[in-house]
């Protein structure tokens, strides 16, 4: 999953969880991890919904300003379904520190 750049920030602190897609069919599934520059979204849910189920609230919920706001974003390719998309986000994993031989002796 795809998001503008100034939600990126929103979605690595948990402030952001779920989108709302405007698609011809789903393009995640649910369980589906999908990369996002460092660390990935794991999709929790998707569900059709309407226009009518675009709150300013879920708006907000979604890192927009508004209703507007987040309908110009929404729409990918020629897509008329309504889809409302949860998720969190999966931290990159730390690679794991080597002990130097050195140290483990001492």
């Amino acid at each position: 999953m795809m998001f503008t750049k100034r939600l990126r920030d929103g979605v690595r602190r948990g402030d952001i969880t779920c989108s709302v897609r405007i698609w011809q069919s789903p393009r995640v599934k649910v369980g589906g991890r999908y990369t996002m520059e460092e660390g990935q979204i794991e999709v929790d849910s998707i569900e059709p919904i309407g226009l009518p189920d675009i709150t300013p609230q879920l708006a907000r919920e979604s890192g927009f300003l508004g209703v507007l706001d987040l309908l110009k974003v929404a729409k990918h390719g020629p897509g008329d379904k309504i889809y409302l998309v949860r998720f969190h986000y999966i931290p990159p994993a730390r690679p794991k520190r080597r002990i130097s031989p050195t140290r483990a002796s001492s």
